[in-house]
């Protein structure tokens, strides 16, 4: 049992069809086969292009797939020669001689290959002509809103987290580094980690305050993140920096791989009138973290 796509963000649709894929696969006494590609495929056919902003890494799938208990992963080399390929060549070549596809299963929007020619119905002619099923999942609503990977980079760009999880079906994370930073927060009495994220296409949540878990060597903790510009204290609104104060630590972190897991968001980033207005802001954000982080 077969089904291919690029999965970004392999949120609760994705899981259907996933779910669907498992339970034919055990009907039938198959294995699930996930097919997907890197480089994701707009980085070949729009090089140029800069918008791009993904919900998860390869790593951050890989480990997905492994959770959702997926028997094998394809991973396949997107380049020039195989975005030319027609989706005819591609059942042909892939799915019947290489991959011997028993049963495709595809999401209610599937659209693939060159120029997006592959939709359900053409599939279903490809599926005659080399002797394999075809099966198309429906549409998965969460409160009445489809759910997609479009929706859910809306949701994390306007800070809506909690709704960006609802989608996802788990927590979304950022992995980076904890590089060198100005040492603002520690003169404050809030020291931070500045962040640099792992992969420039991640998509970073918009600017503002969250609650956040913290992963450090294998070990969980809690704190607040800020993302933003440090407005109170620069002028330049094109430095956004990635600061998280990480409670109750005290620890040297730099160098060290750090991934931030986001509960909710706390307030808008906002400029204030001087430092002991953003102090005391500071310690009502702690107080709502901690509050929001209660129970996890």
């Amino acid at each position: 049992m077969v089904t291919i796509g690029t999965f970004d963000g392999l949120h609760k649709g994705h899981q259907l069809v996933i779910n669907q894929l498992k339970e034919l696969a055990s009907n039938e006494n198959g294995e699930t086969v996930i097919f997907t590609f890197y480089p994701h495929p707009r980085i070949v056919t729009a090089p140029n292009e800069t918008s791009l902003r993904l919900l998860t890494t390869k790593n951050e799938k890989i480990k997905l797939f492994e959770q959702f208990g997926v028997d094998h992963l394809i991973i396949y080399p997107f380049n020039e020669a195989f975005a030319a390929l027609s989706y005819t060549d591609f059942v042909k070549t892939i799915l019947v001689e290489k991959i011997h596809t028993y049963c495709l299963v595809v999401g209610y929007d599937h659209r693939f290959g060159k120029n997006r020619e592959g939709g359900y119905e053409y599939l279903q002619k490809c599926a005659e002509k080399y002797g394999f099923k075809v099966h198309r999942t429906e549409a998965l609503s969460v409160e009445t809103d489809k759910v997609s990977s479009t929706k859910i980079r809306a949701a994390l760009e306007t800070g809506a987290i909690a709704k960006a999880n609802q989608y996802l079906g788990y927590r979304f994370t950022l992995h980076g580094t904890v590089v060198n930073g100005k040492q603002l927060g520690r003169k404050l009495g809030f020291p931070t980690a500045n962040i640099e994220a792992s992969d420039k296409y991640k998509i970073i949540p918009g600017y503002g305050v969250y609650a956040v878990l913290i992963e450090i060597d294998d070990k969980q903790y809690k704190g607040m993140l800020n993302i933003g510009t440090r407005p109170t204290f620069n002028n330049n609104a094109d430095n956004r920096s990635i600061e998280v104060n990480i409670f109750d630590f005290a620890e040297n972190i730099y160098g060290k791989s750090i991934t931030l897991v986001f509960i909710d968001k706390i307030r808008e980033e906002k400029k204030f009138a001087g430092v002991d207005a953003l102090v005391e802001q500071l310690k009502t954000d702690k107080e709502v973290a901690q509050e929001l982080l209660l129970s996890l």
